[in-house]
């Protein structure tokens, strides 16, 4: 009888690995930046189109391929997304210029897009109770790995630009040989066509919470989006140290606190939550705004575990207050709507923030991305505020 992956442990551990090595090999490059920008001599502007095309190509995965799964079958899909993204590790592999690096982002995105998806859906498929809890830890814990691991590699083993991608590349094999072995648990069904339009709709219920709790939601991800473009070169540039062992090290910790926050917090209310998030989200980047004035590396370790707590408990807080809100048939759009709201904020800060790079330096640049996500946490904070109805009388 041939082998097959047929406990429901056997299976959630296989597809959590899959998530939580997709989404390190996402952040694996990161590290890796300000070694391409020194040896290319592109712009920090053109670095951060690097960063934001894979963004761009996520984004696009999510919305029109976010359900190819629920038609094709989860197996089918996940392994095509496998096939991208070994693409994407042979191209960044072979990379010798910024034209390689796009394209290898690019398709690194759709892979990750579309897994991501059909990883998550196929988690909920095998337990609805643990399928949650690992669809939100694995992607941070991966993401901490990948950077983390990445900057190691770098530093102390030999071929710093190619080791990375062969072992994901060995896992990724790995992982879909594996993957033959997992029986489909949904079968293919007809209507493959219209899932592939997007539908973006917020339900009139939804509306007031989204916008009470959208500045804090936009913080979450610009933050994001800060320290996967923009963090390792700005450490070096402010401290001096090494951009891609230090670099690496603040994107763990902040998806690591972040996944801490997410599993320790995982029963607060939602309104607890967003004002925690709220609160650290200024605290946090209002210490690493003074770490980039001193240039001071411990204090971007105390503002990386900071705001890592506010991009947990925010993210957290913001979707269990608006998701909920939507109907059964209303989900998908609500989703929609909401990932394009986060993955622009994901994105676009970064690229506005580094035209001005030549103008302010990166030091300048920094300062100014930072105030903006304070003064978006300072609205989050308003808005978290209890409000008390007036007293008659």
């Amino acid at each position: 009888m041939p082998f097959s992956i047929s406990s429901s442990v056997a299976r959630l551990s296989l597809l959590g690995a899959l998530l939580f090595t997709f989404l390190a090999a996402s952040a694996a490059p990161t590290p890796l930046y300000a070694t391409y920008q020194q040896a290319w001599g592109f712009s920090t502007f053109w670095l951060t189109w690097v960063f934001a095309v894979y963004a761009f190509a996520l984004l696009a995965a999510l919305l029109v391929g976010g359900r190819l799964s629920d038609h094709l079958g989860r197996r089918a899909v996940i392994l095509g997304a496998l096939a991208l993204e070994v693409a994407s590790m042979l191209l960044f592999h072979q990379a010798n210029g910024l034209a390689d690096l796009v394209v290898a982002r690019t398709l690194q995105g759709l892979a990750t897009g579309i897994a991501t998806s059909a990883l998550g859906a196929a988690l909920l498929d095998v337990d609805r109770e643990r399928g949650p809890w690992l669809n939100s830890l694995a992607p941070l814990l991966g993401m901490a790995g990948g950077a983390l691991g990445c900057g190691l590699l770098v530093e102390f083993a030999p071929a710093p630009l190619q080791l990375v991608y062969r072992l994901f590349l060995l896992l990724f094999v790995l992982q879909g040989l594996l993957l033959l072995r997992l029986p489909d648990l949904l079968p293919r069904q007809p209507g493959l066509l219209a899932a592939l339009r997007p539908q973006l709709a917020v339900p009139p219920q939804a509306r007031a919470v989204l916008w009470r709790v959208l500045p804090l939601e936009l913080a979450v991800w610009a933050v994001g989006g800060f320290y996967l473009s923009l963090m390792p070169g700005l450490i070096k540039a402010a401290t001096g140290a090494n951009a891609v062992l230090i670099g690496g090290g603040v994107v763990a910790g902040l998806t690591l606190s972040g996944a801490a926050c997410l599993h320790g917090l995982r029963f607060w209310p939602a309104a607890r939550l967003l004002r925690l998030g709220a609160g650290t989200l200024v605290a946090g980047p209002a210490l690493l705004w003074l770490a980039v004035l001193g240039g001071h590396l411990g204090l971007f370790a105390l503002g990386t575990v900071v705001t890592g707590i506010g991009f947990g408990s925010g993210f957290l807080g913001a979707t269990r207050s608006v998701l909920p809100l939507a109907e059964p048939t209303q989900r998908a759009g609500l989703l929609a709507a909401f990932y394009v709201l986060s993955y622009l904020a994901f994105c676009l800060p970064a690229l506005a923030v580094s035209t001005l790079v030549p103008r302010l330096g990166l030091d300048g640049a920094a300062q100014l991305y930072l105030a903006g996500v304070i003064l978006l946490a300072l609205l989050g904070v308003r808005n978290s505020v209890p409000r008390r109805c007036a007293q008659p009388g």
